[in-house]
């Protein structure tokens, strides 16, 4: 299965470029770019010197011209890939890493464990990855929404990220120095994510959902935890919102039900370099709100990880092709 990659050069794209040399139905037969076109990708990544794949030259993404190729993953800045995607040859599969075609007609939304989700990316041409955030909050809240324990109105996400989550490209307020030793709220007025969340929780609630989102930047290279407060449509305990969760994610490769104990929950580092997703759920015995967290890697399930699982699906490989391996932190 050929495949190619544009945006390689960045941190969600790199990433891919990781988990498609070790897939054992892939070959990466182009690589595209911009500010690192010409560069043969041994010259940009060292180790693969020696590797087939090294050779290849990243060209400047000029999409009417790809061929050759099964399926493209686009891991370009959202607003950067709407109009070029849009030239690729339809016969090409594509799956966008960006926020572009998020609940966009055409294009099929590409979180997988969400109920009915998988069929309907199996048979798609053109899948919309989940943003890193909303990967990590729906994954913990969504088999709560389905069992109908929480209100979907009025949901707040309170949720961290490591510094790639702002890409490779990304201001000077995220650069080393900025970040190091502090951490801050953004996006408080608006955040795209927003209506994304909203709209998948309404899916599985058959009802309107609103949520209150505020992320936050943490001094940390990659990884995700978001920890999301929700009104109990019932008097609500533990147990409960654990059963839900087996319930819905009985089977799934890649989730991970960590029970509270005595304070403990999931952690990011536990998913670092992989697609898995840890979720944990209490009940805070003061107000009796219902607490969903969900730790992730933003470069994993949130990205290109997650992408991979995708691909398979919309290719016929085994959904875990490429994607067994343990945490960089297990």
């Amino acid at each position: 299965m050929k495949i190619g990659i544009v945006g390689v050069s960045g941190y969600g794209g790199s990433e891919l470029l990781r988990l498609c040399v070790g897939h054992p139905a892939f070959e990466i037969a182009y690589v595209g770019g911009d500010s690192t076109a010409g560069q043969a990708l041994e010259q940009r990544f060292p180790a693969l010197a020696g590797h087939a794949a090294g050779k290849l030259v990243i060209e400047p993404f000029a999409p009417e011209k790809i061929s050759g190729i099964d399926l493209l993953f686009a891991s370009l800045p959202t607003g950067k890939s709407r109009a070029p995607l849009a030239r690729v040859a339809k016969g090409i599969r594509i799956v966008d890493v960006g926020g572009d075609h998020r609940f966009v007609e055409g294009w099929t939304y590409g979180l997988t464990e969400l109920p009915g989700q998988r069929d309907k990316i199996r048979g798609a041409a053109r899948i919309a990855n989940p943003g890193c955030y909303p990967a990590a909050a729906l994954l913990a809240l969504v088999p709560l929404l389905k069992e109908g324990l929480i209100e979907p109105e009025g949901i707040v996400i309170d949720a961290k990220s490591g510094v790639t989550g702002t890409g490779r490209g990304g201001a000077s307020d995220f650069g080393y120095a900025e970040t190091n030793e502090d951490l801050f709220a953004y996006g408080l007025e608006s955040h795209p994510h927003v209506p994304e969340m909203e709209q998948a929780l309404a899916q599985v609630a058959g009802r309107k959902s609103t949520v209150a989102f505020t992320p936050h930047l943490v001094p940390m290279t990659r990884g995700i935890l978001a920890t999301c407060y929700a009104r109990p449509a019932s008097p609500a305990d533990a147990k409960r919102l654990y059963a839900a969760a087996q319930a819905c994610y009985r089977g799934e490769p890649f989730i991970k039900l960590v029970p509270a104990d005595q304070g403990r929950s999931a952690h990011t580092g536990w998913a670092t370099g992989s697609n898995l997703a840890f979720l944990s759920y209490a009940v805070n015995a003061r107000t009796g709100l219902v607490v969903a967290l969900g730790a992730i890697d933003n470069l994993g399930k949130g990205a290109a990880a997650q992408a991979v699982q995708n691909a398979n699906l919309m290719t016929g490989q085994p959904e875990t092709a490429g994607l067994a391996g343990l945490p960089l932190w297990p």
